[in-house]
């Protein structure tokens, strides 16, 4: 599971799961049985309309055989634009595209993209795509290195539940040490459950900031006269304090 932290227009660090290779193809076939809909229906109508035009001099079955390329271009520069970085595929597994400086993607981030189709997958069947995706850090086709994009996924692995919280082994014979933890509510223990998990798998200065933040936070709200020094033990009992209270 690869991960990128991107720093916000308002100097704040986020760490987004980066869109798997196999995630991406799946988005991608989906998207692709829309575009081939689109393409059959266009093609028909194109029919319908000039039909008897289709066999005097060949002109027009010229033009009909560049449809499917633009259709594939236009479908994913218009739905990336109006899903704001969601094709139909990306939206079903989850995915977005974003900007790796922390700004908005826009008009031209999504035309470059688009545009690079014509290489990453229309001309190569989607091989260079996948070179790109597979041996860049941050996972990027050319479209994506071009536009400075990457895509992530909007539901990340690591998400913490209740049911995660409730995981943790406890001793029968323990005795809580921060008894007013049981007044707080399941959203700060879930957070905590959350910055702890995080810090484990990706250790880097964002997170160890987060964790010194949030332990800071948690004893100015059970009053205590100093900060423990080991703040990801003191993060772990509060944690196991709330299990054993609250059960």
């Amino acid at each position: 599971m690869s991960s990128i932290d991107i720093q916000t227009t308002q100097n704040v660090i986020i760490t987004y799961e980066l869109a798997s290779l196999k995630d991406r193809f799946i988005a991608a076939l989906i998207d692709l049985g829309i575009i081939i809909l689109i393409n059959i229906g266009i093609i028909y109508l194109a029919y319908l309309v000039v039909g008897e035009l289709f066999g005097e001099d060949g002109s027009l079955m010229m033009i009909v055989q560049f449809i499917p390329i633009v259709t594939y271009m236009g479908y994913h520069l218009i739905s990336e634009i109006i899903a704001n970085g969601q094709s139909w595929g990306k939206k079903g597994l989850g995915l977005k595209v974003i900007r790796l400086d922390g700004e908005e993607a826009g008009l031209s981030d999504y035309l470059l993209r688009s545009i690079f189709h014509i290489i990453d997958t229309i001309f190569s069947a989607g091989i260079v795509a996948i070179l790109g995706i597979s041996a860049s850090q941050h996972k990027q086709r050319l479209g994506d290195m071009t536009a400075n994009t990457t895509v992530i996924k909007l539901n990340p692995t690591n998400q913490v539940g209740l049911a995660d919280v409730l995981k943790i082994s406890t001793i029968k014979e323990y005795e809580p040490v921060y008894q007013e933890i049981k007044h707080f509510n399941e959203e700060d223990i879930l957070l905590v459950k959350s910055a702890l998990t995080r810090h484990k798998q990706y250790p880097n200065k964002a997170h160890k900031e987060a964790i010194v933040m949030m332990a800071n936070r948690f004893s100015e709200l059970l009053e205590l006269a100093e900060t423990p020094k080991d703040k990801i033990h003191f993060l772990e009992t509060i944690l196991k304090d709330y299990v054993v209270l609250t059960r």
